[in-house]
């Protein structure tokens, strides 16, 4: 592991009319679990299907119905939890949340309030080298989705579609910890970033398989410092909810404006009411969606369908035992392994797909030489195509076999950079490429010697002024590699060029 001695960031400062105030915000965070089939039933949940077709009897709530859990469902959960560092509750239960909306067919959602699955745990959120904070981790708890009502496709009427009905998602519950908006869109991104990792979430935001309700608050400087010598929640002002947040732009703009909009009224005299809204990105605003419903407006109570949930240590052990590594101690392994840099380690282990690409692309090579090349130049170019890894032309077999050629002098940087962009458009085996194009890179000191002399006598003038400022030297470099097609060794070349100007 990286040493975890770090630097927490500020809290943000926002300066009102009169005096300063600074954020407290938490994030519930819903995550789609990755499962071919709902929670309680064994209907798909597939994306983009026709509407209502991934729906069995239980999901429509037909009568005499009855749940059955997904044991693949609750090990996700369970892998999230240890992922997070999180206690495992080896004993939940569901209970029911009683609510009345059209996409809910059986009236109330099935979820855990008072025994989830999984309980305290902790993110570690990157700011910068050195900076970051620890973010508690209140609880994970299962729960199923509801339908979609559709608005926008009759004049007079609502659709609802119920191929989401049942689909298990994770709640994943934080403490107060979050100090800007800055570390809430860090946060989603680190979180997304596990759970990609331990393939329990693919985290994609477009389709909704992962959104934040984000808890905003403003108290006075201090104010913070007090809750947490108390607990006191008092200290952090009333909380205002913003539900379904589904990017991490859209988080920062909607958390600014909501801190600055509480400000506004507290410094004019008022009270926050404690309600759920909504942003709207077009406008840069929140609104008002409805007062915030406190647990016993839901009239939770166990549900009678589904006996509390027992599970083995045994099972939680053989969980613990296969999971893959997660990306700060990869991070850290590329640091103490390779000798990366934190922020080239950090760049790379970014998503799952191009740590792995980067790890086949070193094996058995310089670390720091195949960060470089992924980096600069396979990611650069997939960046300006607007492609991803998956869709790379230039697979990673194809990219270490430029590094072997590189690094036994076979070739040279400019020459491997040609042969890069004959890979991305070609395709094709790099050292058959470099073979069968005479790309190959001149090695033979006679021929350099050669070049460098022809070179010299053409140029007597810039020979003198080469002697009188070594820093010219490098023109003669130029024109030799130039000469050679640029296949002469470049190092050679230097100290060749050194040699004969007797610099």
């Amino acid at each position: 592991m990286l040493d975890l001695t770090f630097t927490a960031p500020q809290p943000k400062v926002i300066q009102g009319a009169q005096g300063d105030w600074e954020l407290v915000i938490g994030l519930e965070v819903h995550a789609q679990v990755a499962s071919n089939a709902k929670l309680f039933s064994g209907a798909s949940t597939r994306f983009g299907s026709e509407p209502n077709s991934n729906v069995a009897f239980v999901d429509a709530a037909m009568p005499g119905m009855l749940p059955v859990i997904n044991e693949f469902c609750v090990a996700q959960a369970v892998r999230t939890g240890l992922g997070l560092k999180a206690q495992i509750n080896l004993r939940s239960a569901f209970d029911r949340k009683n609510y009345f909306y059209p996409d809910l067919p059986q009236g109330y959602q099935i979820s855990q309030l008072y025994h989830p699955i999984v309980g305290e745990g902790e993110i570690i959120v990157d700011m910068a080298p050195g900076v970051a904070r620890r973010v508690r981790v209140e609880r994970i708890h299962l729960e199923q989705d509801a339908g979609k009502s559709i608005h926008d496709m009759d004049p007079t009427m609502s659709f609802v579609d119920l191929n989401r009905t049942g689909v298990a998602l994770m709640e994943i519950v934080s403490r107060p910890d979050i100090r800007g908006p800055e570390e809430a869109a860090a946060y989603v991104v680190k979180l997304r970033q596990i759970l990609r990792y331990l393939g329990t979430c693919d985290g994609n935001m477009q389709n909704g398989n992962l959104r934040a309700d984000v808890n905003v608050s403003v108290c006075k400087p201090g104010d913070y410092e007090r809750f947490q010598e108390t607990g006191d929640f008092g200290h952090l002002g009333t909380r205002c909810e913003i539900k379904n947040m589904n990017s991490m732009r859209f988080i920062q703009a909607a958390i600014d404006y909501e801190a600055r909009r509480q400000i506004a009224i507290l410094e004019d005299g008022g009270k926050i009411v404690q309600e759920t809204r909504l942003y709207d990105p077009d406008k840069g605003k929140t609104r008002s969606m409805r007062s915030k419903e406190e647990a016993h407006d839901y009239r939770y109570f166990p549900d009678p369908d589904l006996l509390p949930l027992e599970i083995e240590q045994a099972w939680v052990d053989d969980i613990a035992a296969s999971m893959p590594e997660l990306p700060d101690e990869k991070k850290a392994r590329f640091v103490q392994g390779m000798g990366l840099s934190e922020y080239d380690a950090g760049v790379l282990t970014a998503e799952v797909e191009n740590a792995d690409y980067f790890e086949a692309v070193a094996s058995g090579r310089d670390g720091k030489m195949a960060a470089n090349w992924v980096i600069n130049e396979l990611f650069g170019r997939l960046n300006k195509e607007g492609l991803t890894i998956a869709t790379s032309p230039v697979s990673a077999a194809q990219l270490g076999g430029v590094i072997d050629l590189i690094a036994s002098d076979a070739i040279s940087g400019k020459i491997a950079k040609d042969l890069f962009e004959i890979l991305w458009t070609e395709g094709g085996d790099p050292a058959r490429i470099v073979e069968e194009r005479g790309m190959k890179q001149v090695t033979d000191l006679g021929a350099i010697e050669a070049a460098v002399d022809q070179i010299i006598a053409d140029n007597p003038a810039q020979v003198e002024k080469a002697r009188a400022n070594p820093k010219l030297a490098g023109w003669f470099v130029g024109q030799v590699l130039n000469a050679t097609g640029g296949k002469a060794n470049p190092a050679a070349v230097n100290d060749m060029v050194a040699r004969k100007l007797a610099l």
